[in-house]
């Protein structure tokens, strides 16, 4: 039945919409299919644009950075350029939500000055919580800013940053005048000393490879003093024989 439906009186009825719309190529359409395909055949061949610039890329392999294509070193460029713009949103989307985390977390909990870390990181967050009443920031903003420095200047210390490292020396120098300034009068001493045992331990990792000798370099002289002595002596022309214009008191040696 179905197929009486489709050929009624010899014709085709179409079974969609999208076979209406089905047309034949036309020779013009064959033309620019041609003319693509022989384009894209010769620009492989020996000497074509494709075949040119894929012997650039194999050869890049093998060159210095200025013996390669001018585009290559673009595409390079902008691709590297592209990964930076990435990894950077990415590295602030990570620092965002780390800095969200931690504001979330209350300033006086996890340390009631009980313990080793609570002797040194509660007079910290009593000092930050009293800095904070003046200032248009809460607590636990002021004390996630304090632990990310700190954990900044160490990872970037370690692997040899420098800005990192002075990061790190401002932070414990900072901590330990906290610790003072918050601690109780009577054990004052006492947790900043500890305080100063604790960010010297971690110092060697943060610090590691710094030294306070000064390098010497020795290096041959640029120049060599090489001293000698020129004489110019002017020896007087010999006076031929027979000459009348020698002096007359110069007379040949006899016997």
């Amino acid at each position: 039945m179905a197929h009486n439906d489709r050929h009624m009186n010899g014709q085709h009825h179409p079974n969609s919409i999208l076979d209406q719309f089905e047309l034949p190529p036309t020779k013009k359409t064959k033309r620019h299919l041609a003319r693509l395909r022989t384009a894209w055949r010769k620009s492989w061949e020996e000497g074509g644009f494709l075949h040119q610039r894929w012997e650039e890329v194999g050869q890049s392999r093998h060159a210095s950075w200025h013996e390669i294509a001018n585009w290559i070193k673009t595409a390079a460029l902008f691709g590297g350029l592209s990964l930076i713009v990435l990894m950077l949103d990415a590295a602030g989307d990570i620092i965002s939500a780390t800095l969200k985390g931690l504001s979330n977390v209350p300033a006086t909990s996890a340390s009631d000055g009980s313990g080793l870390w609570g002797t040194v990181d509660h007079p910290i967050r009593v000092f930050l919580a009293d800095q904070a009443t003046h200032l248009a920031i809460t607590p636990a903003a002021l004390y996630a800013f304090w632990q990310l420095t700190g954990l900044l200047g160490l990872v970037g210390g370690f692997f040899g940053n420098a800005g990192a490292r002075i990061a790190w020396v401002l932070f414990g120098i900072g901590s330990l005048a906290m610790i003072w300034s918050a601690a109780p009068a009577g054990g004052r001493a006492a947790a900043t000393g500890l305080a100063a045992l604790m960010w010297a331990l971690a110092s060697i990792f943060a610090l590691r490879g710094l030294t306070l000798r000064p390098i010497v370099h020795n290096h041959p002289p640029q120049y060599q003093f090489n001293p000698a002595l020129h004489l110019h002596a002017t020896l007087p022309a010999p006076t031929p024989a027979g000459d009348d214009l020698a002096p007359d008191n110069v007379h040949p040696l006899q016997r």
